[in-house]
């Protein structure tokens, strides 16, 4: 039971960033498309399995005891950069005002702030959009699928639901977009993925 619960946890803390994307997209009226939503969701599973099988071809070699701990380990660091993230992320919005807000941003921007990836202004994710845009968001599922495989857990599975969970999220994050576009407190869930990967990842290491 605590297997399958530590896996519904990574899902959820691998698809929050999705949200909070989808939340700062429903506040700017910026829309996605169901074809770019489903390159994001395709591109998300993706990095999974990749990450998955390359995680699954290691952990033979190594004892499951030890494959928990680093899976756990993994998980811990995922977490922190998460948070890390989030903290800079307004350094980095204030540099950007300062300079041209019509400028493209760069990899790093799109990594920080992956809600700036309209870069036509049209108001509406494009193809081209939608892969940057599930780049930058599977980049913390590679990392938290590699460290699933060494705890064991299914890639078939842990693929399917990241790629649905990754999706909905978004999705749910525009709809009620509007809703929190006034309230402050709302930002504090951006430091909700990162809380829960060092969570699940400390649960792996003790248990």
């Amino acid at each position: 039971m605590l297997h399958f619960a530590g896996l519904f946890f990574l899902v959820i803390a691998v698809s929050l960033d999705g949200f909070t994307v989808g939340l700062a997209y429903g506040m700017q009226q910026i829309r996605i498309p169901l074809t770019s939503l489903t390159i994001i969701m395709a591109l998300s599973g993706s990095i999974v399995l990749l990450s998955m099988s390359l995680g699954s071809l290691l952990s033979p070699f190594i004892s499951p005891t030890v494959t928990g701990k680093i899976g756990g380990i993994i998980l811990i660091i995922l977490g922190l950069f998460s948070l890390y993230n989030v903290l800079n992320k307004k350094d980095n919005e204030n540099n950007n005002h300062k300079h041209n807000n019509k400028s493209i941003p760069n990899m790093r921007t799109i990594l920080l702030t992956p809600e700036k990836v309209d870069l036509d202004r049209s108001g509406t994710i494009s193809f081209n959009e939608s892969i940057l845009l599930g780049t930058a968001l599977s980049l913390d599922a590679f990392g938290a699928g590699f460290a699933a495989a060494l705890l064991n857990y299914s890639p078939l599975l842990t693929t399917i639901l990241i790629a649905m969970f990754s999706g909905l999220f978004v999705y749910s994050g525009m709809s009620v977009g509007d809703f929190l576009a006034h309230r402050k407190n709302s930002q504090k869930i951006t430091f909700a993925p990162g809380l829960l990967l060092i969570t699940i990842g400390l649960i792996a290491i003790f248990k």
